[in-house]
């Protein structure tokens, strides 16, 4: 059973606290837990963003300063604005020194509702953090948080192994719920498929296409086998159920165990980075047009072989154009591939969640950003 079972059938209210700290997060671990509330701490804010887009919290407690930077509380700063993003609904308190008290000012209009300073006092601290568990919640915020557990419930876990080869996924929306979608099931004895795609615009709209979408490709499962044929039927589907200007990018692989080849269609999303074991990369670029747009399309089906140690990373345009307010499209596509590259050689787990976070650390997160990393074992 996970913690969140575990803290759900105890009727426990679960609080996130961030802080690069060991001793304030055991002080704060004792003194939440000693109040009858299920705690998760981490240390940076990549995990606590990892943490916000797997688990349901009812409360985040977030330090300004980490120890990339201690003074100025931008790491602090672009976390809030994070979380606000991705969880409107969770209510969000700032931690901070009485001397930087206008720091935590700023927190509050990036999107925290309280502050408390250090050192803190115990009393006023847990009246706090009562004060907004127990806050009356807004109507529509709760119908977000219903959707984005409904779609988050979709979903598969965001590990999945099966024949040789790991699958590890992120995502981080850039609203209260997300418009990318990321699979990967059992086909048969010897053979898995994956695949991760993104609907044109945000909200609950490409959330409902989401949903249409994932539900259309797992209703062919005669066809999962063959990329080309399956995605000609789901195009065709998908372009009866939706107006012209609704459409998706998707990656669609099968990764078969006996010849360790990935077959897939690549429809008009950006291109897969194959990074071998010896360092050198190639690119799987676009072989058809996007899903939904058009009728009657050809779907190109393409392979390529696969070693030991070889890994292949997916990720929607979240993530490759991250840098677009300061670097060029070119420039942008070449950091992307750059940064799988430099990150794979020092990540052989966890890639997944931290190509998501150094791409939403740079700026105000303007997409979904996804990210998926088939490694072979």
């Amino acid at each position: 059973m996970t913690l969140e079972a575990v803290e759900k059938q105890a009727g426990l209210q679960n609080v996130l606290v961030v802080d690069d700290q060991p001793d304030v997060r055991e002080a704060l671990r004792l003194l939440l837990k000693g109040a009858g509330y299920g705690i998760e701490t981490v240390d940076s804010p990549d995990d606590a963003l990892a943490s916000a887009a797997r688990r349901d919290h009812d409360l985040i407690i977030v330090d300004m300063n980490f120890t990339r930077d201690t003074t100025s509380g931008e790491e602090g700063l672009r976390l809030v604005d994070h979380l606000h993003a991705q969880r409107r609904d969770v209510p969000i308190i700032a931690m901070t020194g009485w001397s930087t008290i206008e720091l935590a000012v700023e927190a509050m209009h990036r999107g925290a509702c309280d502050f408390v300073p250090k050192p803190w006092d115990n009393n006023h601290f847990l009246s706090v953090v009562r004060k907004h568990l127990n806050a009356a919640p807004d109507p529509l915020a709760a119908e977000l948080a219903i959707a984005r557990k409904v779609q988050r419930k979709l979903l598969p876990q965001p590990h999945f192994s099966a024949y040789g080869l790991d699958c590890e996924c992120a995502s981080l929306a850039a609203g209260d719920i997300g418009g990318d979608l990321y699979d990967f099931f059992e086909i048969d004895g010897g053979s898995m498929a994956f695949l991760l795609g993104d609907i044109c615009g945000k909200g609950i709209g490409a959330a409902l296409l989401m949903a249409n979408l994932q539900a259309t490709i797992r209703g062919q499962q005669d066809l999962a086998r063959y990329p080309s044929r399956l995605l000609q039927r789901v195009n065709d589907l998908f372009f009866e159920s939706t107006r012209p200007e609704h459409f998706a990018t998707l990656f669609y692989g099968v990764y078969e165990a006996s010849t360790h080849t990935i077959r897939y269609v690549n429809c008009g999303h950006p291109s897969a980075v194959l990074v071998r074991a010896n360092g050198d990369f190639e690119l799987l670029d676009a072989s058809a047009t996007v899903l939904g747009a058009f009728k009657d399309r050809g779907f190109e089906e393409r392979s390529v072989a696969m070693r030991t140690g070889d890994r292949l990373v997916l990720f929607s345009d979240g993530f490759s154009e991250a840098r677009m307010e300061v670097m060029t499209e070119e420039a942008s596509a070449d950091w992307a591939v750059e940064t799988i590259r430099s990150l794979s050689k020092s990540h052989e787990n966890g890639l997944a969640d931290t190509l998501a976070s150094t791409a939403a650390s740079g700026g105000k997160q303007a997409d979904d950003i996804t990210v998926m990393d088939l490694r072979v074992l």
